[in-house]
């Protein structure tokens, strides 16, 4: 395989950290503390008289963000995250012993959490598995256990509850928002562009299946406000199920979250009317809990879902690309190389095939062994590859010889690229295990269409006897010709470059 050796400069003051990596943790420091205190002041606006919090998301969110980012994980973390529950609850006029023991409480839950939770997989603290929804829910049991043995000492002075209420109506609190907000932060995407493959088209007409399950929550919501009853918050299900398996982990876990959100905060301000006595401790226990076990079914799909897309992506993967050189191979190459061309010619635009052939190929296997013939294989492959602009494909249509579709592209910048994969290949040198160096070159042979081809057979027999050309003419060379009625070749590759070579071919 090609080396290419890059020198590494020390960098200056090395052992010192830098001032820009200070600066990005202390910004990380502030997002944090904010991101807590705007959570805190959400939950202080919800909370109805003598109850715990109708939503509560600062707990979730200081988990989620832990997890995500292990620099706020830290002794400054956690003083941020403190500071940020004392200043929310200062704000409403809270007592400081009062604050200072609800603050421990959310944080005694949040590091237990973090304990367990930051131990998994990254797959699972993705929920990208299966099971990786049950790992989520003993980490937040867990968590919301501890709060709630920390609330249990500070909810009878609140509501006069027994310890045990306390601690059982805290767990189940903490437990709902937790499966509520919790999966939204771990799925977050991690910013990179999204693939942009699909068409425009394409995504239009996606458009409306993609809205459907969309639609159909929201009118089921609507129908459980206008219904009432005991069944109100189980309307929803059906779609919330429909989501899952449309939507990606990470849309399924926010549409989750608008509905246990809505549910839980129009319960409490009486827009969904149950007919039971909601003052009730032990009714507001239930729901939260219902709430809780519907909001883990979308995602607990939405991840086996997940799971199941990236296989059938690995299975497509495999029947189209070439293994060894992971471009396409034979039949997903002719495949798309004939779609594209028939979009081309609807379009009124151009196109050439470019046959690629690796000189004296046989005879590198047979000096050198296969191994060093497939890291030939490879290294032409990826230099290949490099230069290709959006729409072109490049395929291996068997042994040495390659097949490129450049799309758009008039005979002059089909030739221009052709010569600088040709040139770029030549000054290769593929390394062997004894540090002994073997020097490869390419023939080519190139095919322009008009925008009248449509028929990618056509233009590989016209780009073959091209190549078959180059090889007479002495190799390492392009060869340009017509899609038509087989016009006199051209060879555009110009002098042809001598190199030292460690072996015969």
């Amino acid at each position: 395989m090609s080396r290419i050796v890059v020198e590494k400069v020390p960098p200056l003051d090395q052992g010192q950290p830098p001032v820009r990596e200070i600066g990005a943790d202390l910004y990380a420091l502030l997002i944090f503390a904010l991101v807590i205190f705007a959570g805190c002041l959400f939950g202080i606006f919800t909370r109805p008289g003598g109850h715990l919090s109708a939503f509560w998301p600062a707990n979730a969110l200081m988990l989620g963000m832990m997890i995500r980012d292990r620099r706020l994980a830290s002794p400054a973390g956690l003083l941020a995250a403190a500071a940020a529950y004392i200043c929310a609850d200062s704000v409403d006029g809270g007592a400081l012993a009062t604050t200072l023991l609800l603050t421990a409480a959310n944080m005694a839950g949040v590091i237990t959490g973090y304990l367990f939770l930051s131990r998994l997989d990254a797959p699972d603290r993705r929920l990208a598995r299966p099971l990786s929804v049950l790992f989520l829910v003993v980490g937040t049991a867990l968590a919301a256990s501890t709060a709630g043995m920390v609330g249990a000492l500070v909810d009878p002075f609140l509501s006069g509850r027994s310890v045990m209420g306390g601690w059982v109506l805290w767990t189940v609190t903490e437990l709902v928002n937790y499966i509520a907000i919790l999966p939204v932060v771990l799925t977050w995407p991690d910013g990179g562009r999204p693939d942009r493959d699909a068409s425009a088209a394409a995504a239009r007409r996606a458009l409306p299946a993609m809205l459907a399950p969309a639609i159909a929550l929201a009118v089921s919501g609507l129908a459980g406000m206008l219904v009432g009853g005991p069944g109100a918050i189980g309307f929803p299900v059906p779609a919330l199920l429909w989501c899952a398996l449309v939507y990606t982990p990470f849309v399924t876990a926010l549409v989750t979250l608008v509905f246990s959100t809505w549910t839980l905060l129009a319960i409490a301000m009486s827009y969904i009317v149950l007919s039971i006595d909601s003052n009730d401790w032990s009714t507001l226990m239930s729901i939260r809990m219902g709430v809780t076990m519907i909001a883990l079914a979308p995602i607990t799909v939405a991840s086996v879902m997940a799971t199941r897309n990236e296989l059938m992506r690995h299975l497509k993967e495999m029947a189209t690309r070439d293994q060894l050189t992971d471009v396409l191979n034979r039949g997903a190459f002719r495949s798309r190389a004939q779609q594209s061309l028939a979009e081309l010619s609807k379009a009124g635009l151009p196109a050439a095939v470019l046959m690629l052939d690796i000189d004296h190929f046989k005879e590198i296997n047979d000096t050198y062994g296969h191994a060093v013939g497939d890291r030939a294989l490879a290294a032409f492959a990826r230099l290949a590859a490099r230069d290709l602009r959006r729409g072109d494909l490049i395929g291996r249509l068997g042994g040495e010889e390659f097949a490129i579709l450049l799309t758009g592209a008039s005979c002059r910048a089909a030739s221009a690229m052709a010569e600088r994969i040709r040139i770029t290949f030549e000054q290769v040198s593929i390394e062997l295990d004894d540090g002994r160096k073997v020097a490869a070159t390419v023939s080519g042979g190139l095919a322009v269409a008009d925008p009248a081809v449509a028929d990618i057979d056509r233009l590989l027999l016209a780009a073959d006897r091209s190549l078959y050309r180059a090889k007479q003419q002495g190799r390492n060379r392009i060869v340009s010709g017509g899609a038509g009625a087989d016009p006199a070749p051209s060879d555009i590759s110009g002098r042809v470059r001598r190199v030292s070579r460690a072996g015969p071919g």
